[in-house]
């Protein structure tokens, strides 16, 4: 019936989490050691621009400059799944009040503006609405591409935390993920086997090093959300199983990108998704989905990166959401830090991701969220068993646009 078929699709989005914190560790493996320590409660900043300063408003220089480090929370007998440690993190960056529109939860990190009760309402953006996610969705483009250039041996995480900040300050943007749910950082720095929502700090990058950078921008009232793997110190410095991963990962993205259109179930991504990277050795993670996404930063519907052997809703035209498959090595189970915000794999395994904000069209979709002139041909692009170069969507307007940005 409509009611049972209801509370299935309700209890399916319960299972998956997007850009929120989580005490819950999820699969662990035993005997690791987890920090039960109940969290406290935020604290608003009085302050006319908000971040860890003095009320000037001004931007924060480069955090390694800072003399207030904050050490993170984690406990001496933590035992860590990979190689990857909690470095030392600056305090949060201050965004100007009198410059910059502030999303709802900027001062005391509580989200107001809450997403639909019901998982199947999916909210149909406007043309006025559209015009403004195109601009987000270009700001957080740039943005990303500006803190992927500077990905290098001996860069700190911190220090693209920092350009980050700044790039979008500079175009009138709030940094979103900024004091969301109290998260202390302008974008998400995902190292090796971090699966999402690592913390930028002063841990150095090292060659052979992949890194996904996850960046959200608030803008005139409207999110744009992107994220992109990059190679540190190039793709000659990392192993054959780590280029078959990212090829692997991009390849099952932009395939299920590929199948979006009105009228089609929103079940057919995450089983364009598994079938793909199963067939590959991969595994896909489960407890982390897309969104929907505009005034909200996430919203209906959840997207699921997994076989769902159940009817969900149908896309419709004007529909914006993003895709953002996590494609692991060995096991997808993802295990907490205490911080209660990194994720990483269980058993140290590297792990992958892309993701685009997306607009259904009459004919298609587009990437809100696409490359632009400016921005970098990546080997995936190039070498891509599904779409070689570089992809903008599937309307008539978003291909045309690839092929022109692709033989550039």
């Amino acid at each position: 019936s409509y009611y049972s078929k209801a509370a299935a699709v309700l209890l399916l989005a319960a299972s998956a989490t997007a850009f929120v914190p989580t005490t819950s560790r999820g699969v662990s493996l035993e005997p690791l050691c987890m920090n039960k320590k109940k969290k406290q409660r935020p604290k608003v900043n009085s302050n006319k621009g908000f971040g860890g300063g003095s009320s000037s408003g001004t931007i924060t220089s480069s955090a390694l400059e800072s003399d207030m480090l904050i050490r993170p929370k984690t406990t001496s007998n933590f035992q860590y799944a990979g190689s990857i440690r909690p470095g030392l993190q600056t305090p949060k960056r201050i965004v100007p009040s009198e410059k910059i529109k502030f999303p709802d939860y900027a001062l005391d990190g509580q989200p107001k503006n809450r997403p639909a009760l019901f998982p199947w309402v999916i909210e149909t953006k406007k043309p006025e609405e559209i015009e403004k996610m195109r601009a987000s969705g270009r700001c957080a483009r740039e943005v990303l591409d500006l803190a992927g250039r500077a990905v290098r041996p001996g860069i700190t995480t911190d220090e693209i935390d920092r350009i980050v900040h700044e790039a979008s300050i500079e175009r009138g943007a709030y940094p979103s993920p900024l004091n969301y749910h109290n998260f202390p950082k302008s974008c998400c720095t995902s190292v090796n086997e971090v699966i999402c929502h690592g913390i930028p700090d002063d841990r150095q990058l090292q060659e052979g090093d992949i890194v996904n950078i996850d960046i959200t921008v608030y803008l005139d009232g409207y999110h744009g959300d992107c994220s992109e793997m990059f190679c540190v110190g190039g793709k000659d410095a990392i192993d054959e199983k780590g280029i078959k991963l990212l090829q692997t990962t991009y390849d099952c993205w932009v395939k299920s990108m590929e199948l979006v259109k009105p009228g089609v179930n929103y079940n057919v991504i995450g089983k364009t998704i598994e079938d793909y990277i199963k067939a590959e050795g991969f595994s896909t993670v489960r407890n982390f989905c897309g969104h929907g996404i505009g005034s909200v930063f996430h919203t209906a519907p959840n997207i699921f990166h997994y076989t769902v052997n159940q009817d969900l809703q149908e896309m419709q035209v004007g529909h914006v959401y993003t895709i953002e498959p996590m494609i692991c090595e060995g096991f997808a189970d993802p295990y907490m830090w205490q911080d209660d915000w990194t994720a990483t794999t269980t058993d140290g395994g590297r792990s992958a991701q892309f993701e685009h904000t997306l607009l259904v069209t009459e004919d298609g979709v587009e990437a809100l969220t696409g490359k632009i002139e400016t921005s970098p041909l990546q080997f995936w692009e190039e070498e891509s068993a599904i779409r070689k170069g570089i992809w903008l969507g599937t309307s008539e307007n978003a291909r045309a646009r690839a092929e022109e940005l692709s033989n550039r």
